[in-house]
């Protein structure tokens, strides 16, 4: 392990108060512990898990795990394949950008390869990891709106494929995302999974399409994107809590 004491220059917003890089053994671990400052850990090879509260995350090469102050966390690498991690810690009075729990940002290591200079710069140390870690704020910033704009482009991607039977692995396919980050910035944006939205998409526009109307129940399958007849009934049921038969002939009695 490589540990760098930042020196307290008292900076505001972004306080610096350390820095390191570790390669890690295989199942090393760290905690339950308790911080008092922000810690951001980035992932560079490996793998591990992070665990804050009752909340449990696994993290791979270009994502970080971030540790907030006075919250008791505990992470561990993978007993096969250890993660290699590089941190910053820093003190803050406010945040310009709102930090998850765990962050997939492959293009930030750059910036925390950056952040080994430290040393060079005896009398700037701080200065220049104060520096980097706002660069790394902007560049989670910027990858957040295009996160949105990912989550914009699916949603458009689902209200005109619905009915081709596409799915999660096509949606990403379409953006060229992997598929975990994709599902992980949609379920960000819309509070649930791609999947949930996908399945509500086809089963509100089912209901709409059985209600007080004589449609075939295979018509409807096939209009919303089911070849088979009988998953869509078990999917309809798990929705509604009825069977789509039963369905059209309550709405039909309803008008």
């Amino acid at each position: 392990m490589h540990f760098v004491t930042i020196p307290d220059k008292h900076l505001s917003p972004i306080n610096p108060t350390q820095f390191g890089y570790q390669n890690c053994e295989k199942s090393h671990s760290f905690g339950p512990a308790i911080r008092t400052h922000w810690l951001i850990h980035f992932v560079v090879s490996g793998c591990g898990i992070y665990r804050i509260g009752a909340r449990e995350h696994k993290l791979s090469s270009g994502e970080m795990f971030v540790i907030p102050p006075w919250v008791e966390t505990y992470y561990k690498a993978d007993s096969r394949d250890p993660w290699s991690y590089i941190w910053v810690g820093f003190e803050a009075d406010s945040l310009p950008v709102t930090l998850d729990e765990k962050i997939s940002c492959p293009s930030a290591l750059s910036v925390f390869h950056d952040m080994k200079r430290c040393e060079e710069l005896e009398g700037g140390m701080s200065l220049f990891i104060a520096s980097k870690i706002l660069e790394l704020f902007a560049l989670l910033e910027a990858r957040r709106g295009e996160a949105e704009g990912y989550v914009e482009r699916a949603r458009d991607i689902i209200s005109s494929q619905y009915m081709l039977g596409v799915g999660v692995e096509d949606i990403a396919r379409e953006l060229n995302l992997n598929r975990s980050y994709f599902s992980d910035i949609f379920k960000k944006s819309e509070g649930i999974s791609p999947a949930k939205y996908l399945m509500n998409y086809r089963m509100e526009l089912a209901g709409s399409l059985l209600s007080g109307s004589k449609i075939s129940v295979s018509t409807v399958a096939n209009s919303v994107g089911y070849a088979d007849v009988f998953n869509f009934s078990k999917a309809f049921k798990k929705y509604w809590g009825c069977s789509p038969q039963e369905y059209s002939k309550s709405t039909q009695k309803a008008r």
